[in-house]
């Protein structure tokens, strides 16, 4: 409610008179500034922390501003009851400066159409810029001139990605729409490969040594990149020492480095459907760094005594060095759980029944169980798919989960409680929003649910909710709207708590070779462990807000690649009918999930000819003027595929 609050503040003091010296009064121009909410019909909307209400711009009035750039905007005094309006006078940031597209060359000139709906305007490629792109190629051009006087744009093509429909075109065009680098540099490669990773004689010295205690890693089957290794033994007293060793990244990419530079600019791995794109090279991520089984490695550790209700009593933190004994899948740490034999099995049922006490304790205290299933491709050796399944997150997920969670909590507290005022990277998750929750309310007793709490008991009422949707056709739905309920997690050097997990401290230390912060808090505990100087607060709070953008981009890159093999997908099953649940609900058309493989598209309110349907944005439906006919979010329906437009990532249904 603050900032709604602030921009109602701000609100009631424009529009407002000035007098004049003669005695008359004048309108007084008023200032201010937010970003560019584009429309793919070239008006806008701008949003601002300044006035409680979006300023509409018209097309002709946004003077070459684009969508996401950050303006400076005079506002048009205002009228008794119209909305507010304005005019861009200032482009103070912008957003971005390339978009991805599709060529149209002609005789002496060329043009980008981009892919992007927030961008209305084509590109004007001159010939001399077109960099060998040809008729019909994907490409990526950069804005290099935009004359106010100007319809267009002009544009110089920097990179040709290929023929569009290609899977490797279409990856790395999704890549390049989120201004993501999907290569490294050869300058940045050499710098990698100058890295010496030899372990000496002397790095064994500073280091605490667990190189003869019993220690796995647990991974994806197809991981290469190992960040993270549990140890476990027994203590004299009965008592249990589980380590969570993290690879030392930091140790080997210094401050300066043009590796370390890079590692800053990408601040995240990029996750798509058939492919990593590493923030460090391959010979770091891979290699150096990478917890392999049979190798000497040098980690970070945070290690705890545990007794055996999993309470925590002691704890500490250094620089270690390790010798995995065993790579396991998650497959194989299951079946380990499960059937109670394999290899390593004391260790990891030990630690599983440490981990359940752990996660029932964390649940206790209010945390949030949002458990979406995940959408995975199978997929041939051209990328094309041929299958669609859900990622099985067993109870060997949540032992590695758990252990990370407490190793990130416990260094946030050491930081946060034992050393008050020393600056940190803290990964915080505010509150939600009391009308999101009261409108999710709603939204769930067309379902026959109900959430029934305050503020306190909403992450035990959510969870009970969660548990009773389990396996019904409105699960992913139910769980999508609660989600997007939620605040979203960033990072910053301000510590408000982690609500979602209920942690009034809470970092990331965990995943330094995929993740930036995590190499900022390695170095941060590092120097608070030595007694040395940090960095500016200010500096690191850039750092934090840079990671954050990009950890947004890439999850948006990774729907997007996801997307696209959806659409490909469904590409083959023309015609076909499917069971769906209605998953949102537009002026212009129902959006549509099916059940079986989570493959959204839309049916056009133009396709239904049975009467004339109207919009209820309250009510989340679409009505029927004659008929009285609803279509209402999470309702079940059968639908039929009419069209699968992989350049617009975009299913057509109808109601079958």
């Amino acid at each position: 409610m603050g900032r709604k609050n602030e921009r109602r503040k701000a609100k009631q003091s424009f529009g407002g008179k000035k007098k004049q010296k003669n005695g008359g009064r004048r309108e007084e121009r008023v200032y201010i500034t937010g970003t560019v909410d584009m429309t793919r019909m070239g008006y806008g909307f701008i949003i601002s922390d300044d006035i409680e209400d979006d300023v509409f711009v018209a097309a002709r009035n946004l003077n070459t501003a684009l969508h996401g750039d950050r303006v400076k905007v005079w506002l048009y005094a205002r009228r008794k009851g119209s909305r507010p309006e304005g005019e861009v006078v200032e482009i103070l940031e912008r957003w971005r400066s390339t978009f991805v597209g599709t060529l149209e060359v002609m005789p002496g000139f060329a043009f980008l159409m981009p892919d992007n709906k927030n961008m209305p305007f084509d590109i004007f490629i001159p010939v001399s810029a077109l960099n060998g792109g040809k008729q019909g190629q994907k490409a990526v051009a950069r804005i290099v001139e935009w004359k106010p006087s100007s319809k267009n744009p002009v544009g110089e093509i920097v990179t040709v990605l290929g023929e569009p429909g290609l899977h490797s075109t279409e990856m790395h065009a999704i890549l390049a729409e989120f201004e993501l680098p999907y290569t490294f540099t050869e300058e940045v490669e050499n710098d990698a490969a100058r890295i010496d990773g030899k372990i000496t004689e002397k790095d064994i010295r500073e280091r605490k040594d667990f190189r003869d205690v019993p220690t796995f890693t647990i991974d994806p089957e197809d991981a290469k990149d190992f960040d993270d290794a549990l140890s476990l033994r027994k203590l004299e007293n009965g008592n249990w020492e589980a380590g969570v060793h993290i690879a030392d990244v930091t140790y080997y990419v210094r401050p300066g480095s043009l590796t370390e530079e890079e590692a800053k600019q990408r601040a995240t791995s990029v996750y798509l459907v058939d492919r990593v794109v590493p923030m460090l090279p391959e010979r770091l991520s891979n290699e150096i760094c990478s917890l392999r089984p049979a190798e000497d490695k040098l980690t970070y550790s945070a290690v705890f005594e545990l007794n055996e209700k999993a309470e925590v009593l002691n704890e500490w933190f250094g620089r270690t060095i390790i010798n995995s004994d065993r790579r396991f899948s998650y497959g194989e740490a299951q079946m380990v759980i499960d059937t109670g034999e394999g290899d390593m099995k004391e260790q990891i049922l030990i630690l599983h029944d440490l981990a359940q006490k752990l996660r029932s304790k964390r649940f206790a205290y209010g945390a949030f169980s949002f458990e979406r299933e995940e959408v995975q491709f199978e997929l041939d050796e051209n990328g094309k798919p041929l299958g669609v399944k859900f990622r099985d997150m067993g109870t060997a997920n949540q032992l590695i989960e758990e252990f990370m969670l407490l190793a990130n909590r416990r260094v946030a507290e050491y930081v946060g409680k034992k050393l008050r005022g020393k600056t940190f990277v803290y990964r915080i998750h505010d509150k939600p929003d009391p009308e999101k929750i009261s409108n999710f309310r709603t939204f769930i007793t067309r379902f026959g649910y109900k959430l029934t709490s305050d503020e306190n008991n909403l992450p035990k009422a959510m969870n009970r909710l969660m548990k009773e949707v389990a396996g019904r056709s409105e699960q992913n739905i139910i769980e999508t709207i609660a989600l997007r309920a939620m605040a979203k997690a960033v990072y910053s050097t301000e510590n408000i708590g982690h609500y979602g997990l209920a942690f009034k401290h809470y970092t990331h230390f965990t995943s330094p070779i995929r993740r930036y912060p995590d190499m900022m808090v390695h170095r941060l505990l590092t120097a608070y462990l030595n007694h040395d100087e940090t960095g500016s607060k200010e500096k690191l709070e850039k750092l934090c807000q840079h990671s954050s953008k990009m950890e947004r981009l890439a999850a948006e890159a990774e729907r997007a690649s996801v997307k696209y093999k959806q659409v490909e997908f469904m590409s083959d099953r023309m015609g076909q009918a499917f069971d769906g649940v209605i998953s949102g609900v537009t002026e212009w058309g129902i959006y549509v999930e099916i059940i079986e493989n989570q493959c959204e598209g839309m049916v056009s309110v133009r396709e239904l000819n049975d009467d004339y349907y109207e919009y209820d944005e309250e009510n989340y439906c679409i009505r029927g003027k004659s008929t009285g006919k609803l279509y209402t979010l999470g309702d079940r329906v059968r639908v039929e595929v009419v069209k699968a437009d992989l350049q617009k990532k975009q299913l057509d249904y109808r109601f079958a």
